[in-house]
């Protein structure tokens, strides 16, 4: 499909002379391309004859698709505006490439915070057109060059490569972050501790209200308005190294706040751009921690196979570099993803690991700050979950009581989360009264937070409970739940 024509289309029959690319030929590029992205189009030279001479415009990712395959034949960049289509929907590709060289990753990541935050000013955001686009198969390109080379050779910036980068018009015909950014300045370290705080207050925020919070929702905007132009400015190699570190941890940030409200698309956009900014930090333990988001991200939507290969990729990079703590994590991730698999000797090796590492950890490790959740109890949580999943509800219970052992302000999502698993660990035992006693606290939880993650788990519970559904019990808490399921995540 087309949108209406609008006149010939003088720009792309230009470029295309250029390049010495004919119709049919422009039409075979762009079919593979979407071939390798998993589509299947079937573009000929009378499309492209459309394209040029009605200037129609296709819909889609089929505009992004024709920038490639002209841009392959010049050997450089080719933005939309040149060819004519930049007044196309941006979304499609936005956020998914893992560029090698650095300069188009900084415009990779920056394009997404531009587009991202202007998407929610003007309602819904840009994912409201991509529903359903989530694909796993996304995450194979970005997972392969990041172990192949999880860190860059220099990523220094010099002013005068800063001020022409930052006047090169990126995808969307503006400037790579919008016209708010003025020059290029000179980056330093107070600058970098600056995005750092905001990571952690951000971090505080979302493990106590929830990744929909009005607080959470300001990272996006940090992202542009702060991270952005000090990625287009100019720094030293030590510099940019830390930079591109805090900027990954916001950026991961982004994307596991999207994926606790249900944004599926955006989540892994900003997951895909975490991980290249990761190498560029050359900070392989926060690339595998990415890469750990990214197999739980999978795991929950169906896909624990691919959960299981992203987490053991986390897992083989970083050993003799992560801390004990960290490894135990990446085991514990990947055993969840072994247990959405149904493989339970696996999980099980995973989860005896996983604890073996916690075990060695000691206060004086140099573990990221990143980690601060992940203790004993966010140990034991986790292996609930697991043996939720193979419907093993005495194990349920023993690790939900160690999880709950010590509740605290600071998570109270995770306690929400847990109080749920336990919930339905009752119910498997045959114990309804615990469970509906225990879900209920689930839900006043709950309703405390904006987490869709949270909403699914007690709705998830609900769906349990409906053998029992005349229960006077069973009654009183669908009721209680009823205001938290209506009422927008």
């Amino acid at each position: 499909m087309s949108r209406e024509p609008r006149g010939p289309n003088e720009k792309l029959g230009t470029v295309l002379a250029l390049a010495g690319i004919s119709n049919a030929g422009l039409a075979r590029r762009v079919n593979d391309l979407g071939a390798q992205r998993g589509l299947t189009l079937r573009y000929d030279k009378t499309s492209v004859a459309r394209w040029v001479s009605k200037g129609m415009v296709p819909q889609g990712v089929a505009p992004h698709l024709i920038a490639a395959a002209i841009a392959a034949k010049l050997g450089r960049p080719v933005p939309l505006h040149e060819i004519g289509l930049a007044d196309a929907d941006p979304a499609p590709e936005v956020g998914l490439c893992f560029p090698r060289d650095v300069g188009q990753a900084v415009r990779s990541a920056t394009e997404l915070y531009r587009l991202d935050v202007a998407g929610r000013r003007g309602g819904g955001g840009i994912w409201q057109s991509l529903a359903g686009s989530f694909s796993v198969s996304a995450y194979a390109t970005p997972a392969s060059r990041w172990l192949i080379t999880p860190a860059d050779s220099s990523v220094a910036r010099e002013p005068a490569q800063a001020a022409r980068e930052s006047a090169t018009p990126g995808p969307g015909g503006g400037g790579s972050a919008g016209p708010d950014c003025g020059l290029p300045q000179r980056v330093g370290h107070s600058d970098v501790g600056k995005l750092r705080e905001a990571a952690e207050d951000a971090r505080r925020w979302d493990s106590k209200y929830g990744g929909g919070d009005w607080r959470s929702s300001m990272v996006p905007e940090c992202l542009r308005v702060d991270a952005a132009p000090l990625l287009l400015g100019s720094y030293s190699d030590d510099v940019g190294r830390a930079l591109f570190g805090a900027t990954a941890e916001l950026t991961r940030l982004a994307g596991w706040m999207a994926f606790d409200t249900g944004q599926q698309e955006a989540a892994q956009r900003y997951y895909i751009q975490a991980l290249r900014l990761a190498r560029a930090a050359a900070d392989v333990p926060l690339g595998g921690y990415v890469l750990a988001s990214m197999s739980l991200q999978a795991t929950y939507r169906g896909h624990a196979d691919e959960g299981v290969d992203l987490a053991q990729a986390a897992l083989e990079r970083n050993r003799g570099l992560a801390t004990a703590r960290t490894m135990s994590f990446f085991r514990l991730v990947e055993a969840r993803a072994q247990a959405k698999a149904g493989d339970g000797p696996a999980c099980g090796a995973a989860l005896k690991a996983a604890e073996g590492w916690l075990e060695r950890a000691r206060p004086g490790d140099a573990d990221p700050s990143w980690l601060d959740f992940y203790t004993h109890e966010r140990f034991a949580a986790d292996a609930a979950e697991c043996y939720r999943d193979l419907r093993m509800p005495r194990q349920v219970q023993r690790f939900t009581e160690q999880a709950l052992a010590r509740p605290t302000e600071e998570f109270v999502r995770s306690h929400g989360l847990r109080l749920v698993v336990s919930a339905v660990a009752e119910l498997e035992s045959g114990n309804l009264d615990a469970a509906c006693a225990v879900g209920a606290r689930a839900v006043e939880v709950a309703g405390r937070i904006s987490s869709a993650r949270t909403t699914e788990y007690v709705r998830d519970l609900l769906h349990r409970l409906e053998p029992y559904g005349d229960e006077p019990r069973v009654v009183e808490l669908r009721e209680r739940a009823r205001p938290l399921l209506v009422a927008p995540a």
